[in-house]
């Protein structure tokens, strides 16, 4: 039987990255991690991979080889946490938020130079692209042989159901190689949540997880409009002090999703109707985890674990990489590598 690509799955989270690259038939041999609630999430979907709970800073890449087992590594990818950078920590401020995990990108590029893959992928916050080390990664990556494309997509150009803007980088040793194109598939909130049972009747777990609002908060849901209402539709009494100032933003707080359109962004704060457009089209609740991972295009049967609190569901589900964006990308990085490939062998190999 032929072998497929192998891959590397650094930051994995609960497996976003990893799924859609299971999904476009690599083989993950690893996956490194830190948080204990990822590497439950990502354990109860991904047994067959080894998973390496440890703070990448102190992994000798030495190890990683001794998995591969003299195996080339086709892939590595990778999501560094990158906090500091984004749109949200960046409000009201000229200058970047200091935050440690920023400099985790120098780790995503210690192993990229220690491991030599054939092809790299990471992805990030925007906000990144313009940070004085990952451009200066990018010339080292460049002087390592890597041809190396950049760019700012969102992932509601390619069939996941969610506006969401990333900065992805692309790079191969074997050739040029461009970002995938968008597919010009349009999904909607409807499209992955409507038909999902009540909460009331359903099996799934995940699906009965719903917050519980106070009577205030309560009513100030039932107030706002079907498909689409926000803060902006409630009467004047409702209008909380914070919200009085001039220029305030986050105007899409206790607002609700629209049915025919895009989610918003699905971030940590996805179940808590104060930290964004989070509530059901029609019924007065705030979507369920379960909604969210769907927004987010994980599979109907994902699992997650049940036994933390729902403020940590809600972080892994919003930190993840969504799987249908992964998967487009990792399924072009390998039509690439078999092109690439193919391209260097002899004749007698390639028949």
């Amino acid at each position: 039987m032929k072998r497929k690509f192998t891959a590397i799955d650094l930051f994995s989270g609960c497996g976003g990255l990893s799924q859609g690259m299971i999904d476009a038939d690599f083989e993950v041999i690893a996956s490194v991690e830190i948080n204990s609630d990822a590497i439950k999430a990502y354990s109860l979907n991904h047994p067959n991979t080894t998973l390496i709970q440890q703070d990448i800073r102190e992994i000798d890449t030495k190890s990683i080889k001794r998995l591969l087992k003299r195996r080339p590594l086709h892939l590595l990818a990778g999501c560094p946490p990158c906090q500091g950078f984004s749109k949200v920590r960046k409000l009201n401020r000229k200058d970047e938020v200091f935050d440690v995990r920023n400099d985790l990108v120098l780790e995503y590029f210690r192993f990229v130079k220690e491991l030599m893959p054939i092809t790299i992928m990471m992805e990030n916050v925007p906000g990144l692209e313009t940070y004085d080390v990952f451009i200066e990664i990018t010339k080292e990556l460049q002087a390592l042989g890597y041809k190396l494309d950049i760019q700012v997509v969102n992932v509601k150009d390619y069939g996941v159901p969610q506006s969401r803007e990333r900065l992805v980088m692309v790079g191969s040793l074997i050739g040029a190689i461009k970002i995938a194109p968008g597919t010009g598939e349009k999904k909607t909130v409807r499209d992955y949540i409507e038909k999902l049972e009540s909460i009331s009747e359903t099996t799934d777990a995940l699906h009965k997880i719903v917050a519980v609002h106070t009577p205030e908060v309560l009513n100030r849901i039932k107030l706002t409009p079907k498909n689409g209402g926000s803060r902006k539709d409630l009467p004047e009494e409702y209008t909380l002090d914070c919200h009085k100032k001039p220029n305030v933003g986050f105007n899409d707080i206790y607002g609700r999703l629209r049915w025919d359109d895009y989610s918003t962004t699905i971030t940590g704060g996805c179940l808590n109707p104060s930290k964004g457009r989070f509530l059901h089209p029609e019924e007065d609740r705030v979507i369920t985890p379960r909604e969210a991972a769907l927004l987010q295009s994980f599979p109907p049967n994902y699992k997650f674990p049940l036994d933390i609190p729902k403020a940590a569901i809600a972080l892994l589900i919003g930190n993840a990489l969504p799987p249908k964006f992964s998967y487009q990308q990792c399924d072009n990085l390998k039509s690439h590598l078999k092109a690439k490939l193919t391209e260097r062998m002899s004749p007698p190999e390639k028949s």
